[in-house]
């Protein structure tokens, strides 16, 4: 038995566009239905997790599990610039709530890539006073995060950066990523640290971001490792760098890129590939979590995002084995990991790919929302009430 540290967060994580449904004043609600829109289908009801989201958590809790990563949207809870819904506040006040009374930590997440569509039309992340509305956001939501240790301010700043760069979202963290928008880049670390500003004021309140890690892994070829440093470190590297001081850091790891001397290779036709296309990597939480402790200066981590798109669970609870292992030698390696948290919870709306990848330890009918247990969720739980693999 691999046994985990005493008090181990073994969660699940969703992102509110993604499992609630009709976030209609989110800029990606407006993406979906432009008439040239690559996206192959608008999110609609989602998995109505926005109603349902009592249901989901009990399940969540009854499986064993003791977290439960989520993310709050900006956009119910300002529709307008300057206008707040005190409905929504409560909303999602329930929510916590209703975690505190199952016994599970709610883990929460200010913005996962969804903003207002006002904040979009007003110049997005390139607006000069972006930082200081992203701080007046983050003051809105302090009354309700009473009794929340972890928020995660911003989700993978690195992949915001890039779609803002011209990346489309369809191929987030695969072959060929796109050259993130720099100044983008800078503007997201100044939200992210005028948030943490605002949530200080919260007692026992733990704040970071989470980045997407990419496992980049050089070829052996001449100039391959110059190659795999230049590209990757505005792309990674940075944002790890930029971790430095925060309170935690959440490693989001899925899949690994090859870089030759001439950058990114695709996935080999050889190796086993999941929904998404992206190599069926288990160590790829593990090497995320080295170079975040590395390259933070050994801020504490916890791997916020961790699965695998599939159709066939038996491979989703093998990959899930695999990356639990690389994280045990992680923490026997000195490395603090406070928690892992599995994408997804629900089966979701996968952003530009629509519904067909499905991630999640719960599937459910598209009809009637009626949830089915997977046997990996089963599986995943019973480590967790063991804390022990």
């Amino acid at each position: 038995m691999l046994s985990f540290p005493d008090g181990f967060l073994w969660g699940a994580a969703t992102a509110g566009h993604q499992i609630e449904g009709n976030n209609i004043n989110s800029n990606w609600w407006v993406h979906e239905h432009e008439p040239d829109t690559h996206i192959v289908e608008p999110s609609g009801d989602a998995a109505d997790s926005y109603h349902r989201y009592a249901e989901d958590i009990k399940i969540l809790a009854d499986l064993g599990l003791n977290s439960y990563r989520f993310s709050i949207e900006w956009s119910r809870i300002e529709p307008e610039r300057g206008v707040v819904s005190k409905a929504e506040l409560a909303h999602y006040r329930r929510m916590i709530d209703t975690c505190l009374e199952h016994g599970v930590e709610p883990i929460v997440t200010l913005m996962h890539f969804t903003v207002p569509r006002w904040f979009e039309r007003d110049g997005f992340w390139r607006a000069g006073d972006a930082p200081d509305l992203f701080a007046r956001y983050t003051e809105t939501v302090l009354p309700i995060l009473q009794g929340v240790r972890y928020v995660c301010t911003i989700n993978e700043p690195n992949i915001a950066a890039m779609i803002a760069g011209g990346e489309d979202a369809k191929n987030l963290v695969a072959h060929g990523l796109a050259f993130p928008d720099l100044h983008v880049a800078d503007q997201l670390l100044a939200s992210h640290r005028r948030s943490r500003e605002v949530l200080s004021a919260v007692p026992g309140l733990r704040s970071g971001w989470t980045v997407a890690t990419q496992a980049f892994h050089a070829t052996g070829e001449e100039g391959s490792a110059e190659k795999l440093q230049e590209y990757g470190y505005p792309r990674d590297f940075w944002y790890l760098e930029n971790s430095a001081g925060d309170d935690f850091l959440g490693v989001q790891a899925y899949t690994r890129t090859f870089i030759g001397p001439d950058g990114p290779l695709p996935t080999s036709p050889e190796r086993e590939t999941t929904l998404t296309g992206w190599e069926f990597f288990p160590p790829a939480a593990e090497l995320g979590l080295r170079s975040a402790w590395e390259l933070s200066g050994q801020v504490p981590l916890m791997i916020t995002e961790n699965g695998i798109a599939t159709s066939d669970d038996t491979r989703r609870i093998a990959y899930t084995q695999g990356a639990l292992e690389g994280v045990h030698r992680a923490i026997s390696d000195g490395i603090d990991v406070r928690g892992y948290q599995h994408w997804s919870l629900l089966d979701n709306y996968e952003w530009a790919s629509g519904y067909r990848p499905t991630f999640g330890l719960i599937g459910w009918d598209s009809e009637t929302f009626q949830r089915h247990i997977k046997p990996s969720a089963r599986w995943y739980g019973a480590v967790a009430r063991a804390n022990a693999l």
